[in-house]
């Protein structure tokens, strides 16, 4: 009653001050203005689309590469799978130095390491209560050392994450073999690791089965001990339930790489597993299991005195082919039998860095003049804008206008540039969407050609291309699971992976990028030409 004889007063107040000759509509428009809410024209962000990734995955996926560290009793005897029988005196690291091996990591740009902490051989490089096959029983500093326990705490002041790999084959332990008493020594083990040495970041497990052994691991309770345990670790295995395999150890994903998975229809150690399904992942699979991409800088896992380091180069060409596929690097870097990583491997290593730095560091594209073919909310909805492709991070993102035909980002380089490589991101935490997507350059003769294909993006994608100059591009989305949204666009130069800017044929090109590449359009006319 009070507001309504208060509102009432308020506009007699108002007609009282107008003038005769003051039309109606004003004394309404004002009305109006007093009772009647401003609306809120703030467009709503699309809705995600299913699968999506955990906090952990997310951050899994961030750190995109990590270093391996196969080490232990093999590692003095030139084998690559122990007997299990070795004598634990032959283990002893004189010089061993956990701090040098996170030094080399952090400073060539790893933020994440893991440790063999038991191989095949059985040999434990922490001294476990439930073995006396372990450091305790070598003369390594007079049986009292602890490879895990130094690591650790490496890792940690430097602000490194620590992942943990405990072999499931077990050749030395005479439980192997018996499945209840093995998965209960198993568990006991991976509860000491687990909760002795702080923060563990990921958990890294395979299918390994000893040759006639009718053992069967108790996978789904290992998982949940480790979740229980370590809450913010992601468990790696053939077919997750955090991140899968590749399906290789070459460290080549498929050109096509979805994050989407199923898990129940790959077998953890399963020798009938599709390894086209695991490097390329499903479309339509219900679960999100991005993959991890493993490769040795040596031939062998484990350190060889005969054996050298990859080049940097080889690691640049692995690199495209994994981080770039929407993939982790898992690089191993085998420690040597003095307890330390060898200086020809930290050469590659500081090389390696030096060359992702030289090409990754300046986006060619970052002042660049951006328009789309539209613009979710319309064009003053900044928080949709291009020019969000342009930020470093994946929670910013171009999102385009609902039920639209086309998706285009176009991008003014405002003079002409040389380039060779293109990197785009999806706001994975949106779920992954895009199917197929191209870059298109206009050339001298106002023809827009066609650069390179691709397909999946994911949380991040490298194409390769023969270098060309050009200042006008085209991003187009060709086809999507939904609306597609693109987080950052990146353009640079690669002056060390050179393709030939003539057209190679169609099998070379494709196992670098899995596209091909110099397809052309004219201005007016959408139709491609393939060369």
């Amino acid at each position: 009653m009070n507001m309504n004889m208060n509102m009432n007063t308020r506009l007699r107040s108002i007609i009282k001050i107008q003038t005769s000759t003051q039309p109606i509509i004003t004394i309404l428009i004002l009305f109006c203005s007093i009772i009647l809410p401003v609306s809120s024209t703030k467009k709503t962000p699309p809705l995600p689309i299913l699968p999506l990734p955990t906090a952990f995955q997310l951050q899994w996926q961030k750190d995109n590469i990590a270093l391996f560290f196969h080490f232990g009793i093999n590692t003095f005897t030139d084998a690559e799978w122990g007997s299990g029988h070795v004598n634990p005196t032959t283990f002893n690291p004189t010089k061993l130095n956990a701090s040098q091996w996170i030094h080399v990591a952090k400073n060539t740009g790893f933020s994440r390491v893991m440790l063999t902490a038991k191989h095949h051989d059985g040999f434990c490089l922490w001294p476990s209560e439930y073995t006396d096959y372990s450091v305790k029983s070598s003369h390594w500093r007079n049986g009292k050392g602890d490879v895990v326990a130094d690591l650790a705490a490496a890792a940690r002041d430097a602000g490194v994450g620590l992942g943990i790999y405990l072999s499931p084959w077990d050749r030395h332990d005479p439980c192997y073999g018996d499945t209840l008493r093995y998965n209960e020594y198993y568990l006991a083990q991976m509860t000491e690791l687990l909760t002795r040495y702080g923060d563990i970041k990921d958990i890294f497990l395979d299918g390994a089965k000893g040759e006639g052994k009718n053992m069967k691991y108790f996978f789904e309770s290992w998982f949940s001990l480790i979740h229980q345990l370590q809450p913010g670790a992601t468990i790696f295995s053939d077919s997750g339930p955090d991140t899968r395999w590749v399906g290789n150890e070459q460290g080549v994903a498929g050109s096509t790489c979805w994050s989407l998975f199923n898990r129940s229809v790959i077998e953890i150690g399963g020798v009938d597993n599709d390894p086209q399904y695991q490097k390329q992942g499903d479309p339509f699979g219900p679960d999100w299991v991005p993959a991890l991409c493993d490769v040795s800088i040596r031939p062998g896992w484990f350190w060889h005195a005969s054996e050298h380091p990859k080049s940097a180069r080889n690691l640049l060409e692995i690199y495209y082919k994994s981080v770039g596929r929407n993939c982790k690097l898992l690089l191993n870097v085998p420690p040597n039998s003095s307890g330390l990583i060898s200086p020809e491997d930290i050469k590659v290593l500081q090389e390696f860095h030096e060359l992702r730095s030289a090409i990754f560091s300046h986006n060619l594209a970052a002042s660049a003049f951006l328009n789309a073919s539209s613009t979710r909310g319309g064009t003053q909805e900044s928080r949709f804008s291009p020019y969000k492709v342009l930020e470093e991070g994946i929670h910013t993102y171009w999102a385009p206008e609902e039920n639209q035909s086309k998706w285009i980002l176009y991008i003014n380089l405002k003079e002409l540039v040389s380039f060779n490589v293109l990197h785009v991101q999806e706001p994975i935490h949106m779920g992954q969407r895009v199917i197929e997507f191209h870059l298109e350059a206009l050339n001298r003769d106002g023809i827009w050609k066609r650069v390179v294909n691709g397909t999946t993006i994911g949380y991040q994608r490298l194409l390769l291309f023969p270098k060309i100059k050009s200042q006008h591009l085209k991003l187009v989305v060709n086809k999507s699971r939904a609306d597609p949204l693109i987080s950052y666009l990146g353009i640079y130069m690669d002056p060390v992976t050179v393709l030939s800017e003539d057209m190679p044929d169609k099998k070379s090109f494709t196992s670098f990028n899995g596209t091909q590449a110099l397809h052309i359009t004219t201005i007016n006319d959408s139709r491609s030409a393939a060369m």
